[in-house]
């Protein structure tokens, strides 16, 4: 079992497609990446989950977010400025994983911060990329734990 953050960060996955969301399950899998992995259909959603609003239980740090970009209700552009906007939200640690080679979604997505953007189909056959990624990522970086 491999934990990518000695803290055993957990994973907010934010992706509304099904076939994404199992590419990314099964990529994990093949990788023994064991992490509790949270899976939201939308970005109100994943505001909702880290903020624990609504009933929900705040997701616990450390984690880390892969979102994706085209989602239902408010997309992921919108998501990340909030994000970047909320004092208890700023420092998480955000990779974008979409479908867009958009010059200006890669620009708009680095300027509120994101730790990376991949592009679904030039990671790797079987999100293998995304993988390696996140687990050597990981592995040298320290998460922020809680709240300032």
């Amino acid at each position: 079992m491999i934990n990518i953050a000695a803290e055993a960060a957990t994973i907010l996955l934010v992706e509304d497609n099904d076939v994404d969301r199992e590419s990314v399950r099964r990529a994990f899998q093949r990788h023994r990446i064991e992490n509790q992995v949270v899976e939201v259909v939308d970005g109100v959603e994943a505001l909702d989950v880290m903020r624990g609003v609504a009933g929900i239980e705040a997701l616990q740090r450390p984690y880390l977010v892969l979102l994706d970009l085209a989602l239902p209700r408010i997309d992921g552009h919108t998501v990340l400025r909030e994000m970047r906007a909320d004092p208890l939200l700023r420092d998480s640690i955000v990779f974008v994983l979409t479908t867009s080679k958009d010059a200006g979604d890669v620009k708009a997505c680095y300027e509120q911060q994101v730790a990376g953007y991949l592009v679904k189909g030039e990671v790797g056959s079987g999100l293998k990329g995304l993988a390696e990624l996140i687990q050597s990522y990981a592995n040298v970086v320290r998460f922020p734990n809680g709240h300032h």
